[in-house]
């Protein structure tokens, strides 16, 4: 069962608009992060979905966490939510792996670069000026290289199965993402994806 240990499905607002039910006080002010926890692979998967449908051309997520922590997993989830067919795996020693969706997906691992400016022999300049969907785990190692609006995703091993998920919109266009991903903890929700297998 997903936990939301920051913020309830009902307290995510664009703007001061509510994006899911209920109205905010004038005084709440524009909710940037959400802290989920997961109790398994298929939990992180179906959040990872959520973001796939939330993506936009252009779009930006920076994956951080430690080896095992879940980043992969939950890029398998982008991409199902995305609508690809295909089973992302951890691009460690192609660097780059392309797949092809409703948006395509440029799945980036920078864990062996050695400095940041070996992003450009990458062409990872090319690929966030285009109208893909970049997801970039080990995305410290270039942090400069990252346009400023983006979603950033932090993955922290709590257990064997479990996983926490600090998830943080930069730039008001993202806070979508938390609309998205909030609405999976609603019980129609969680059914919906259940039964399409978008939490598979």
């Amino acid at each position: 069962m997903l936990t939301y240990n920051t913020l309830a499905p009902a307290k995510v607002y664009m703007k001061g608009k509510p994006a899911v039910v209920g109205c905010p006080p004038e005084h709440e002010a524009l909710t940037t992060q959400i802290t989920i926890t997961t109790s398994g692979a298929d939990e992180t998967r179906l959040v990872g979905a959520a973001m796939g449908r939330a993506a936009q051309p252009g779009d930006v997520i920076l994956l951080h966490g430690e080896l095992g922590a879940g980043k992969t997993t939950l890029t398998q989830g982008i991409l199902r939510g995305l609508g690809g067919d295909d089973y992302a795996s951890s691009p460690t020693f192609v660097l780059i792996s392309e797949y092809t969706a409703r948006l395509t997906l440029y799945h980036v691992d920078l864990y062996r670069i050695s400095k940041p400016e070996d992003t450009f022999e990458l062409g990872l300049d090319e690929i966030l000026d285009g109208d893909g969907l970049c997801v970039v785990e080990w995305a410290e190692r270039a942090l400069d290289q990252f346009p400023a609006e983006r979603l950033t995703v932090e993955l922290l091993r709590t257990g064997d199965e479990t996983r926490s998920l600090a998830i943080e919109a930069s730039g008001s266009d993202h806070t979508r993402y938390l609309q998205e991903i909030s609405a999976v903890g609603t019980p129609q929700k969680a059914s919906n994806q259940a039964s399409t297998g978008a939490g598979n």
